[in-house]
């Protein structure tokens, strides 16, 4: 993997990553941008002990412009974008429209692909290596900042689960504070360990493993199961094997393995509702299963941190065809998800869809 580093014109910071190592990217950024000026603020709930990002200037942020205009497009004559080149395997830059910037934390950009009607399905397994190994530089390098407490990398996809960019790409947040939803993971592994001796993470996956019954895959150095108590209609997680804290510390067996198994498990969530493999730039936008891919890492200095077990939660609000899953009352109002399809169905769907 070769490594290059600019600097936009507005002074952010743009990363290519490329598999050969006689790629020059030194095309310079010619746009006559502003410096960047964002109002991102963090502020805590008192009543939750949560926090809230504040940043009005996102109201002005690019939303769903026309293919000829996408800033994350490769550059061409007349057409500047966000990425000089006029091409790229994987680009990562700072976003310019950040939720949490300065003290505040950092908020980049992924772009796996310089294909516009691609999807992260339709990358071959050397390209999504690629991008894990993005993630993992990016993961490594945001930790070592001092305003940094943990790093989330994930990608949105689907108009119904509000991107506003249609081309493929994920984001990477470096919170200055523990998430809400990992503090209460570490607050159920403590506990657990308190009263047993043993990690919660581990049991969780033996005893999935065990049963069977939510197994989507499970191979040398991945298990994929839907959980026991899951929130969304069609709901992935998956762990490495051997526990690990992030994606820094995943070996190189697990490494090797992850593009086949991953590109497996988006390829399937294509194919849940019967609308066609949904892959290919010929695809129909509309066949693709919108989703939530989120990586969950350890926080950067938490006490128990060598406990905690990266994995990846991949989920879709679509829960038929057709129809969304809304956060309603008990979701949004009390947290309690209501969940219309049964786990084991959903795996046994999974299951069922596996690509040929």
């Amino acid at each position: 993997m070769k490594k290059t580093t600019i600097r936009l014109a507005d002074g952010r910071e743009l990363i290519y990553y490329d598999s050969r190592d006689d790629v020059d990217r030194a095309a310079p950024d010619r746009r006559p941008l502003p410096k960047v000026a964002t109002a991102s603020e963090i502020r805590r709930d008192p009543l939750l002990g949560d926090h809230v990002a504040i940043a009005s200037h996102r109201q002005d942020r690019t939303y769903l412009p026309p293919a000829d205009a996408c800033p994350l497009c490769p550059s061409r004559e007349g057409r500047p974008s966000e990425i000089p080149a006029a091409d790229y395997d994987v680009a990562v830059f700072e976003n310019r429209f950040p939720s949490l910037a300065g003290d505040s934390g950092r908020c980049e950009v992924v772009c796996f692909t310089p294909d516009h009607d691609a999807s992260f399905a339709d990358l071959t397994e050397e390209q999504a290596a690629l991008v894990l190994a993005a993630w993992t530089d990016r993961t490594a390098a945001l930790q070592r900042l001092p305003q940094v407490a943990q790093v989330f990398c994930f990608e949105n996809r689907g108009a119904e689960i509000g991107v506003t960019l249609g081309h493929p790409h994920g984001q990477i947040y470096a919170y200055p504070f523990t998430t809400p939803r990992t503090a209460r993971m570490l607050a159920s592994l403590t506990a657990h360990r308190e009263a047993t001796g043993a990690n919660l993470f581990d049991e969780t996956v033996a005893r999935e493993r065990a049963d069977g019954t939510r197994i989507v895959l499970d191979t040398d150095h991945w298990t994929a199961f839907v959980p026991y108590a899951a929130h969304w209609p069609y709901e992935v997680h998956l762990y490495p094997r051997r526990r690990v804290p992030d994606l820094t510390a995943l070996d190189d067996a697990a490494r090797t393995e992850f593009p086949q198994v991953y590109l497996e498990l988006l390829r399937r969530f294509d194919r849940i509702f019967g609308e066609g493999d949904g892959q290919g730039p010929d695809a129909d936008a509309a066949a693709r299963t919108p989703y939530i891919a989120a990586w969950h890492q350890a926080p950067v200095r938490a006490d128990d941190r060598a406990q905690f077990a990266l994995h990846l939660e991949l989920f879709t609000i679509r829960r038929t065809a057709g129809k969304l899953k809304f956060l309603a009352g008990s979701e949004s109002g009390m947290n309690v998800f209501i969940n219309d399809v049964p786990p084991e169905a959903a795996a046994q769907r999974l299951r069922e869809v596996a690509t040929k």
